[in-house]
């Protein structure tokens, strides 16, 4: 089967992102692998420029635009870490950027995006479609739209963090990699498959959001319409086709994690290896660290996607787990 993207253009976007990426480290933890009963390797893009994965696949895609698109600009739609992505990479390449986004995001996001020198336009979701929105931008002002996970250069970009995992690590028997739109998930496979082609790798998403597992279950591309769950980086309504044709065809599997599974699992990480991570961070490890998987015993890989977290509601969330006891 010919795929849409391959492990030559993970290869390619490696070399466009050296130098302006960071290599994040590899976190390891002798408490979380007694917890586990696993070897576990965290791959932290939390400390990813703008503190997410999607600057890879921003600055990637970015990067390979003619002179006259950058001239004229780009436009993204996104609930925080992919517009940060692409306002942080335009202000690098010298090119204009437009974001469109929730008017309920967290402020930290919107803040940031800003910040990065990019035009922000909020909408709301229960009144305004934001593709339509946005493709009235693209036609009303000949932006160039950069899509935050169907598209092989982003798709590409975010391939690069599984290959620096495998590279530092050697050979994996599982990795586990959280899903939104399936752009991380799918970059990872490609990555996976070359450099470490036993590897199972699975994909997790909220469990509110499951159109990825019902979609791989089906083999037909599933919809979930504003998916409420505090992994606000997964809310998105399905896979792309790009992102589903190769999670369809390298995939090992796709899971889901609770919303009170990845609030503990953050908790831990925040406290025990004081490390910051978002909850939509957190998917991969989730079904891990509360051992659902009966795979003890194996060398484990798992990306943390992000760290883009609201302080105030993470510590509402943690307050919860207080009255919980």
């Amino acid at each position: 089967m010919e795929l849409p993207v391959t492990f030559q253009d993970v290869q390619e976007a490696a070399e466009r992102l050296r130098g302006v990426a960071h290599r994040t480290p590899v976190m390891t933890s002798r408490t979380l692998n007694a917890l586990c009963g696993n070897e576990v390797f965290l791959k932290c893009e939390n400390f990813q420029r703008m503190g997410a994965f999607k600057f890879r696949g921003a600055y990637n895609a970015l990067s390979r635009l003619s002179p006259e698109q950058k001239r004229r600009g780009v436009v993204a739609f996104s609930s925080g870490n992919h517009a940060q992505a692409v306002a942080l990479s335009g202000r690098l390449l010298g090119i204009p950027t437009v974001i469109v986004m929730p008017h309920d995001v967290p402020e930290v996001k919107r803040e940031a995006t800003r910040g990065y020198g990019a035009e922000v336009i909020l909408y709301d979701p229960a009144e305004t479609d934001r593709e339509a929105l946005t493709q009235k931008l693209v036609e009303e002002r000949g932006l160039v739209l950069i899509p935050p996970y169907d598209h092989p250069h982003v798709i590409a970009g975010q391939g690069t963090a599984a290959k620096e995992l495998f590279e530092e690590v050697g050979e994996l028997d599982y990795l586990f990699v959280p899903c939104g739109g399936g752009g991380l998930l799918s970059g990872s496979l490609l990555s996976a498959q070359a450099l470490s082609p036993s590897c199972e790798v699975y994909g997790v998403e909220p469990e509110a959001g499951d159109d990825g597992v019902r979609s791989f279950e089906t083999g037909a591309l599933q919809r979930v319409e504003n998916p409420q769950t505090i992994a606000d980086g997964a809310r998105t309504p399905s896979l792309g086709k790009l992102t589903f044709a190769l999670i369809k065809a390298l995939a090992t599997g796709m899971l889901t994690a609770s919303d009170e599974e990845l609030i503990r699992t953050m908790r831990f990480l925040w406290e025990r290896l004081k490390v910051v991570v978002e909850p939509t961070g957190v998917l991969g490890l989730a079904p891990l660290f509360h051992k659902r998987l009966g795979i003890e015993g194996k060398r484990v890989g798992v990306i943390l996607s992000g760290g883009n977290v609201d302080l105030p509601r993470a510590c509402e969330l943690f307050r919860g787990l207080e009255r919980e006891r």
